[in-house]
């Protein structure tokens, strides 16, 4: 298989609304791709609004959440100084990349929803028939983002994400800017969703979406297929 260059956009936003604790992105939701994409032979660049380290939801590295992957990435010398020295999501050419991947996390309902490096980033690989992929929270990011004719883009696509029942389960429908679910079909998309953490991804044309962190991993080999 040819060698592809994804990028990798991760969340700077580490504040769980007002509530004093901290978010960042979901440890297995970059773990697992990570490795998805590395072991498929592709090349990874990652990237932040604010580059440099980006923020661990502490919650996602407690043993519950651990995996295969996430103890792989913890030992990995190389990944780890990649994610140190994530790359300014300003510096960003998207012509240097065949696709672009988004982790979840809570972090991204609120820099990466409204960030306008990533919604032109978005709107570039879409426009340039280069498939981009978010898992959990993450397909946030495509909330803001409108097509060529300035329409939302997301409108009469079929997408999944967090659902309702997941963000009640964890109890931060209080806390969080905005409720995937409520917010895709206020857009006109058509959300999908599979059972409560169970895995599910949607994919239609470029747009390939997973619910949470457990559809991690398919989405990733969705890419991959997807690259192929």
């Amino acid at each position: 298989m040819e060698m592809k260059n994804i990028l990798v956009v991760l969340t700077s936003h580490d504040a769980l609304g007002d509530t004093g604790e901290k978010t960042g992105f979901w440890l297995e939701e970059l773990a697992a791709p990570y490795y998805a994409f590395v072991d498929a032979g592709h090349k990874l660049t990652l990237a932040s609004p604010a580059g440099g380290q980006p923020p661990l939801d502490p919650k996602s590295n407690e043993t519950d959440f651990q995996t295969v992957d996430t103890h792989r990435f913890e030992a990995d010398a190389e990944a780890k100084e990649a994610l140190a020295n994530t790359h300014k999501l300003a510096d960003i050419d998207a012509s240097q990349f065949d696709a672009i991947f988004y982790p979840g996390g809570h972090g991204p309902l609120w820099d990466l929803r409204e960030n306008a490096d990533s919604i032109k980033l978005i709107e570039t690989f879409y426009s340039s028939n280069k498939p981009v992929a978010a898992v959990c929270h993450a397909p946030a990011v495509l909330l803001n983002v409108k097509d060529n004719q300035g329409n939302a883009l997301v409108a009469n696509k079929k997408v999944t994400g967090f659902t309702n029942g997941e963000e009640a389960a964890v109890e931060l429908t209080d806390v969080v800017p905005v409720l995937l679910e409520d917010a895709f079909k206020s857009l006109g998309a058509n959300y999908q969703k599979g059972d409560d953490w169970s895995s599910f991804v949607v994919e239609d044309g470029l747009l390939l979406t997973g619910q949470n962190p457990a559809s991690s991993k398919a989405l990733a080999e969705l890419l991959v297929s997807k690259l192929a």
